[in-house]
């Protein structure tokens, strides 16, 4: 099962990197990189690293595809669209999300081999942290110092972006 499930994520993941480059919309460019995110969090998800998966969740589904989103409507391209492909990509997009319920319904119905928690020789095997538990504690520990200056950088970055983007600031506007 894990084997399919890679070559589902792993397929559906290269397919919708090279819609995002090949489609001329780029509104479908990022509805296409959106489940492209999306499918590398199921393959996180499947590796036992649910830590990546909300972080690919969080960054980069939320926050870098709303700004590619900014960008495209800052950019406000005029393109004449036809209605009628919309129920192209909606059959297309149903189906894929079809499959993806029919891979939940069955990963769940399946039944998994139980989990021994005794080793070879018959004594309780120690309690493992989790992912979560053991990057948290060496991102606020270890890495405190670098993690607050990659935050202050992201901080000033997104101060001189903010400006940047004010009409007027940076000179007078182009007509």
């Amino acid at each position: 099962m894990a084997t399919l499930s890679f070559f589902y994520f792993g397929s559906v993941i290269v397919l919708t990197a090279i819609l995002v480059v090949a489609l001329r919309n780029p509104v479908h460019s990022v509805i296409a990189l959106l489940v492209m995110f999306f499918h590398i969090a199921g393959l996180f998800v499947t590796l036992h690293a649910e830590f990546l998966a909300a972080v690919q969740l969080i960054v980069y589904a939320g926050a870098i595809l709303v700004l590619y989103l900014f960008v495209v409507m800052i950019l406000n391209l005029q393109q004449d669209d036809s209605y009628q492909r919309q129920v192209k990509w909606g059959l297309g997009l149903g189906l894929i999300a079809l499959a993806e319920i029919i891979a939940i319904i069955s990963k769940v119905a399946l039944p998994e081999e139980p989990a021994s928690g005794k080793t070879a020789a018959g004594e309780a095997a120690e309690t493992i942290a989790g992912n979560t538990e053991t990057v948290g504690k060496a991102l606020y520990t270890t890495y405190l110092f670098p993690f607050e200056v990659a935050s202050l950088i992201l901080l000033v970055a997104m101060i001189g972006a903010i400006i940047m983007a004010k009409k007027g600031i940076m000179g007078p506007e182009a007509k």
